[in-house]
């Protein structure tokens, strides 16, 4: 199996499955108890956080989570005032700030142009003194698109919003953006393990609570946390920060020889510059992903969204920037990262070719 489906997951580094394991085979205290062994939990909790602090801004706090999609719900949900968004965000944003919208709250949602990017211009006029939250994704999971978020988060201070950045796609793989307030990332999308997120909040920023318990976590989030899971993604925070400039190099000659590969009559989804390079998103007239995925088994790639697959529905990031719904269908995503070797992506692409080959003949 060759796995090219880096934005639904990635591999989980043996560094921070060997910090995991003693947590899981002989250390099971609880971090919020107050004996040695559960002082120790929390020590290890505490190692964890500082780890990923260390790749966001100076002067917030982060607080663990079940993932991003409760970081989200909690960042939008803790936050009053009417919200704008952007078309192209992830389900876990657009999904909350309609449940927010059917509650009463205003909710504007910016388009994005062909190339996936929101207009500053159109953000400017939006975002107008009054709005409480703007909320955006530094690296679309679809097409790979990096929103300019330090811009948004200047637009959004002067109106007195609070800028949410959904930096799942991009933590550990970009430097995180200044100006932000509420930052979302998870560990499964940076080589730790699923389960696991954090919301980082900056300093003075008020939330109110999402989950209602004993309010064990940092600001006041409720719930046991997992020595074990945070122990694996302090342990991917710490790699991807030590290995983030050899890992853009590497994934960028990836980029580079794939879009060679494939040549010009695969459409790239999405700017061609302002991109995080480990995806591509692509799309061929014609094309039944469907049965190319089915004629692939050997190859782990996808035809969008993990999280949108199985609706039936077209991408809303591709139908966002222009693409009918018959393009929509008839496009992949291949991602791949610190672990894919070049020989075997294109292997991988040589195959899908022959795939497509073998569609058009039988059409």
């Amino acid at each position: 199996m060759i796995y090219l489906d880096y934005q639904a997951t990635t591999p989980l580094a043996r560094e921070a499955l060997a910090a995991m394991l003693p947590w899981l085979e002989t250390q099971h205290a609880n971090p919020h108890s107050a004996h040695g062994p559960g002082r120790a939990a929390r020590a290890a909790v505490e190692v964890a956080r500082d780890a990923i602090a260390s790749l966001m801004p100076a002067g917030g706090a982060v607080a663990f989570t079940s993932g991003a999609t409760e970081a989200l719900n909690w960042a939008i949900k803790g936050t009053s005032g009417p919200i704008v968004t952007l078309a192209t965000e992830h389900a876990a944003v657009l999904d909350s700030v309609a449940a927010e919208a059917a509650r009463g709250r205003q909710v504007t949602v910016l388009p994005v142009g062909s190339d996936g990017r929101v207009d500053l211009d159109a953000a400017r006029a939006a975002i107008v003194p009054g709005t409480g939250l703007v909320a955006a994704m530094l690296v679309n999971n679809e097409i790979g698109v990096i929103q300019p978020i330090a811009e948004l988060a200047a637009i959004a201070r002067s109106a007195g919003a609070l800028m949410l950045c959904d930096a799942v796609q991009g933590f550990g793989r970009l430097e995180t953006p200044e100006g932000c307030d509420l930052i979302a990332v998870s560990a499964h999308k940076i080589h730790g393990p699923k389960g696991i997120g954090a919301l980082w909040v900056r300093d003075g920023v008020q939330l109110a609570p999402l989950l209602h318990g004993g309010g064990q976590e940092a600001l006041g989030r409720s719930g046991t946390l997992s020595p074990a899971l945070c122990a694996g993604f302090g342990a991917a925070a710490k790699l991807a920060k030590s290995r983030m400039v050899e890992d853009a190099a590497h994934v960028g000659a990836l980029f580079d020889a794939a879009r060679e590969a494939l040549g010009p009559r695969w459409q790239l989804n999405g700017s061609p510059t302002h991109r995080y390079r480990g995806n591509l998103n692509l799309t061929l007239a014609g094309l039944d992903v469907a049965r190319l995925i089915s004629e692939c088994r050997d190859l782990a790639f996808s035809a969008g969204s993990a999280c949108a697959s199985g609706s039936g529905r077209p991408s809303h990031v591709l139908r966002a920037i222009g693409l009918s719904d018959r393009e929509a269908r008839s496009s992949i995503r291949i991602g791949f990262g610190r672990y894919t070797k070049e020989a075997e992506l294109l292997d991988a692409l040589a195959r899908l070719d022959a795939a497509v080959a073998a569609q058009r003949l039988a059409a």
